[in-house]
């Protein structure tokens, strides 16, 4: 298993992922760790159609096969070992996505899933386990897409609730003022709801916005903690810029300007429904979750086929040893 390198692809609503990662060796009495030997984002943008059209557009399915292509040669080169494609909502819900998904895989030999929410918060919740232990007894883990926001509840080490909202960066720069109050309302609903039945819940926040949004309130600091306060400030001070100027003045790229702030006001009514204190940002993701969930795998078809030999000596040995009597 050592060395092993694997790959993750996560094509979002605002954009798309490459993460390769390699399985560094074990030292004795520690699990082995990953070291991660190449990244990139593409802001591919599938929701500006999905999310207007219905649709992904002809330019954006080429714009797609071409960057599938330029993925399966970045593996070739890192000498990948074993990958998994993911699409999320954008794709999922596009009338021509599943049609798009049969050529790709026709045209290069990579097969994409499309995974729906339950299994997006499923994959991000396990990225995030190791990180309960910083928290409070009860955890929401909260993941923002370009396309939808999936919350995980954990109570003293077990799953309580799933959510997925179909609400994201994205999305909500294209649905109605009528249709986003309603579903953040609905997420207001459901979040006080956990916080009467489970007490004081912190938030452990995931997806490349949150991410932003505690380095622009912590440039060089190593805490990962984003406060309640902290969050309040920044969404409220870049609330009051156009996205032009919040490139100027925080030096964002042009396609995460304008998203940051509707992530920032997702991430705040969670935070204000549970009463949370703060934030952990771990700087993970979706595509972290994949590869960690491949390597899991990996692992226990690693320990049934050394189970499988050892029964299989241990009859060939008493075999043996029968024979010889």
């Amino acid at each position: 298993m050592d060395n092993q390198v694997f790959a993750a692809i996560d094509i979002g609503s605002n954009a798309a992922r490459l993460l390769i990662k390699r399985m560094e060796p074990a030292v004795e009495g520690e699990s082995p760790n990953f070291r991660k030997m190449f990244f990139l984002r593409y802001p591919l943008r599938l929701g500006e159609d999905v999310f207007t059209l219905g649709k992904i557009s002809k330019e954006r399915q080429q714009k797609t096969l071409y960057m599938i292509k330029a993925f399966k040669n970045l593996m070739r080169l890192y000498d990948v070992d074993s990958y998994r494609a993911c699409a999320t909502s954008a794709m999922r819900e596009a009338r021509n996505g599943a049609d798009l998904v049969e050529s790709i895989r026709k045209k290069t030999g990579v097969d994409i899933e499309l995974i729906d929410g339950r299994e997006e918060a499923s994959i991000i919740y396990g990225n995030h386990v190791e990180y309960a232990s910083r928290m409070k007894r009860q955890c929401a883990y909260v993941d923002v897409g370009g396309g939808s926001t999936e919350i995980s509840i954990l109570s003293e080490g077990r799953m309580v609730s799933s959510q997925s909202y179909k609400i994201g960066t994205l999305r909500m720069l294209h649905e109605t003022d009528d249709y986003v109050s309603s579903v953040l309302s609905q997420i207001t609903a459901d979040m006080q709801q956990a916080a009467r039945n489970l007490g004081p819940t912190e938030m452990v926040g995931s997806g490349g916005n949150i991410n932003k949004l505690y380095k622009l309130v912590h440039e060089k600091s190593a805490s990962q903690i984003l406060t309640a306060p902290e969050l309040e400030r920044i969404v409220d001070r870049l609330s009051g810029l156009t996205p032009q100027e919040r490139m100027t003045q925080f030096k964002l790229k042009a396609d995460r300007a304008d998203v940051i702030v509707p992530a920032g006001i997702i991430f705040r009514t969670v935070a204000r429904a549970l009463s949370t204190r703060q934030i952990f940002v771990p700087m993970l993701g979706l595509a972290d979750g994949i590869v960690d969930r491949m390597f899991l795998q990996a692992m226990a078809r690693e320990e049934k086929r050394k189970r499988k030999a050892e029964r299989k000596a241990a009859i060939e040995a008493s075999a043996s040893t029968d024979a010889t009597v």
